[in-house]
């Protein structure tokens, strides 16, 4: 570059003296003014500059000095959470924000840095506030004194929308005490391949669960735009969870007809439930990279969709269309190409208010152009009250929010509901006078891992391990731990066999395995963003270890913590009891602890399916006739456990199903009912689970497709009957030529506790031609 950064930014600022604020108050801050009539006044006083400027985000000061501390330059090309800015001091950031030359930051983790900023801001001479994002996936957990809820893929377990919402709802009021205004989530990718690292930030591989859960969690963030709300991104847009060899940001290669079908349906709910914004894939998609895909941002987005609100690329995705994807020959191209095909906002750095600005006034763009993503960015500041609210936050009102007694509950609440048991030969519920002494050990036993990915180290009491929830629920049994560390790469082979040593004279052993997760030590994870793997089995000596412990003869119970589908093949066949908590969250602990001894009656149901390992990939519930028309040999080509499975500690029996009617035109709806009894001895909550066959038609079609759901709380002894309405769009697909119908033809009805053949009653619909 000819001039350096501070300097370009530095003449930018000098040329803004030049077009001060009129002393009468402006129409754009008047708040009994329409949104619309605003942001046209405010854009018509803006500088192309400080425009360009609106469209760029920054990391928060505070990361910038961390990772300025903790990385080199050259270890800045593939981060994707860390970052500086090399030649760049957080002063010059300071003083382009006062300049009005930034619109948004991320990564800002204190109300300290966010009050800061945001008076930063004010001193601007247009005094447009900046808009605070962070990745608040679960709770604000990547920031310390948060509530951390389970992850995406628990919740999804739980098959209860009303607590997705719940969660988001309370998410938002924490972070809005913090000064923060925009999260990161949901993410309704639709999750197809374990060995991707994200399958724990999203709802799992169905497209009707996905988008649910996603449009549960978009109402709950954004409500009404009120004080307490923030800005939902329904991301990533689109296909990375189907990535060729299973890796982060790998190309994806699809039909439009899998696009529509699997991964549209979740977006496009999302942008009819208000979405406020959008973020693209790392990915490309049929040779196009997302954020450089017209036809994904233009076409589909906003022509097809209606979209509305405004799309921000992800981490330095746009400078890969030159050092990646290869698209563009320069970084500056890389800019002209993602703005022309529709983004509005980059994530983030120091070369896009240069470059931006050169492209207009050489006339390759319009500032017409700019203003199109500039008025959706300031629409939503204004919507989010960001112009009218205080832009300072309390501290000590906000401590009064964050961590309430009534988000601790709910916390806890849905990891107990989250917790999916998978095995159990009647050990379980323990009795806890029978088991008395009892090892527990493993990389997860006493770490805050349990709190999942996207989560910062917390307070010690407010996170339960597993060996605290144990020690709270039974205070009077004798338990021992062997502590193996939390890193499963780096095991220690003598800590293994003094945990198979010990087990030979305990009662009971409890093995708590899995993957590690935390940000803190990016380099050292299993799993997570980035962290991708080429299996799907136990990393270390963790196999060796519960192998071990089971050779003692003494019972033994594995409890999995992990953001994936694991290949426990040998463990669902040996072990007493597997359990699979996910990524609990801070309760975690607690509420594992309360399953093994009966407090809890587990619920959860699989959100995904689990291969016994990676041969059998792709292997999900939906799928076609013909890909198991030969299989696989020398192999058990079932899944290890399927889509929608999940144990209780009480016993359930599903009677007929009752058709409405048996044949209906396309146009009709019909309601199928089916009784569902509880046959055990304890009061618990079944997950119905209703799906549906179009048994012959013009296009392939998958085996099964879920359709709907319930979840219903039995009494011992107790029959009810669950009612599901089956209306048209849940019988349609797409024709030879991508267009939605309804065949006429017979469609089997199947309802049960699972997507499995042998947990489901089936009866048959006919539509009439």
């Amino acid at each position: 570059m000819k001039q350096t950064i501070a300097f370009i930014f530095f003449s930018i600022f000098t040329t803004l003296t030049i077009f001060p604020l009129q002393a009468s108050q402006p129409v754009y801050l008047d708040k009994s003014q329409p949104i619309e009539k605003r942001v046209e006044d405010l854009l018509s006083r803006m500088t192309l500059e400080e425009k360009v400027g609106q469209m760029n985000q920054f990391v928060g000061l505070e990361h910038m000095r961390a990772a300025e501390r903790q990385m080199t330059e050259e270890e800045l090309k593939n981060n994707t959470a860390y970052a500086f800015y090399p030649g760049v001091t957080s002063y010059d950031v300071e003083r382009w924000t006062k300049a009005g030359l930034i619109g948004s930051f991320l990564h800002v983790v204190t109300i300290e840095e966010a009050n800061h900023l945001q008076s930063i801001a004010m001193q601007s001479r247009l005094k447009i506030p900046v808009i605070l994002g962070i990745d608040a996936i679960h709770g604000n957990a990547n920031a310390p004194d948060n509530t951390v809820y389970p992850t995406n893929i628990g919740i999804a377990c739980t098959f209860d929308t009303t607590l997705a919402y719940q969660i988001a709802q309370q998410t938002a009021q924490e972070m809005r005490s913090m000064n923060l205004h925009w999260t990161f989530n949901p993410n309704v990718e639709v999750a197809r391949d374990p060995r991707w690292g994200r399958v724990g930030e999203t709802f799992g591989e169905d497209p009707y669960l996905v988008t649910l859960m996603g449009v549960a969690s978009t109402k709950g963030y954004q409500g009404n735009f009120g004080a307490d709300n923030v800005l939902a991104c329904i991301k990533h847009f689109v296909a990375g969870s189907q990535p060729v060899n299973g890796a982060n940001a790998a190309p994806a290669d699809v039909s439009e007809r899998t696009l529509r079908e699997i991964f549209f349906p979740p977006f496009h709910a999302g942008v009819e439930a208000g979405a406020g914004t959008l973020m693209t894939a790392h990915n490309e998609v049929n040779g196009i990279p997302a954020h450089a895909n017209e036809w994904l941002m233009e076409d589909v987005l906003r022509k097809e969709w209606g979209f509305k609100g405004f799309v921000v690329s992800d981490w330095m995705d746009i400078e890969h269309l030159y050092d990646v994807h290869r698209t563009a020959s320069s970084i500056k191209e890389a800019f002209y190409q993602s703005i022309m095909a529709g983004m509005d906002m980059h994530m983030h750095g120091i070369l896009w208010n240069e470059y931006v600005c050169e492209l207009v006034k050489e006339g390759r763009i319009l500032e017409a152009r700019i203003d199109q993503s500039v008025r959706r960015i300031l629409y939503a500041k204004f919507e989010l009250g960001l112009f009218d609210l205080n832009t300072y936050c309390d501290p000590e009102k906000s401590m009064k929010i964050r961590l309430s007694d009534e988000h601790r509950q709910t916390a806890l609440n849905a990891a107990r509901n989250s917790i999916v048991l998978l095995t159990n030969n009647g050990i379980l519920p323990l009795d806890e006078k029978k088991y008395k002494n009892i090892m527990i050990t493993g990389i997860n036993a006493n770490d805050q891992n349990i709190l999942g990915d996207w989560s910062a180290l917390q307070k010690d009491e407010n996170v339960i391990t597993v060996l605290e929830g144990l020690q709270m629920l039974s205070p009077q049994s004798n338990i021992t731990f062997v502590d193996q560390g939390w890193d499963p790469r780096n095991m220690d082979s003598q800590k293994v066999e003094e945990a198979a040593q010990k087990a030979k004279t305990s009662d009971l052993n409890i093995v708590v395995a899995g993957e590690y997760m935390m940000r803190f030590r990016w380099n050292d994870r299993t799993s997570g963003e980035d962290i991708d793997r080429s299996d799907i089995n136990l990393v270390g000596l963790q196999q060796q270890l519960i192998e071990k412990i089971k050779a003692s003869g003494k019972p033994t119970i594995v409890i999995l913590i992990a953001g994936r589908p694991l290949g426990v093949e040998w463990i669902a066949e040996n072990a007493d009891a597997l359990i699979n908590a996910w990524e609990p969250g801070m309760y975690g602990g607690q509420a594992i602890a309360e399953i093994l001894y009966g407090k809890v009656n587990p619920s959860a149901k699989l959100a995904v399916t689990i291969p016994r390992h990676v041969g059998q990939l792709q292997l999900v519930y939906n799928r076609k006739t013909s890909q198991h028309f030969h299989g696989h040999k020398l192999t058990n080509n079932s899944p290890l456990f399927p889509f929608g499975y999940g144990l209780s500690y009480t016993t359930y029996q599903y009677g007929d199903i009752q058709v409405e009617k048996s044949e209906i035109s396309k146009d009709e709806t019909v309601k199928v009912k089916i009784p569902v009894t509880n046959t055990g001895s304890r009061t618990g909550v079944e997950i119905v689970q209703l799906y549906i066959r179009d048994d012959f038609s013009s296009i392939t079609r998958p085996i099964k497709e879920l359709k709907d759901f319930a979840r219903v709380t039995l009494n011992a002894g107790e029959t009810k009957t669950v009612e599901f309405v089956i209306t048209p769009d849940k019988l349609k697909f797409l024709d030879k030529n991508l267009n939605w119908t309804v065949e006429p033809g017979t469609f089997t009805i199947m309802t049960g506790a699972s997507s499995d053949d042998k947990d489901l009653k089936t009866a048959i619909v006919t539509v009439k031609q």
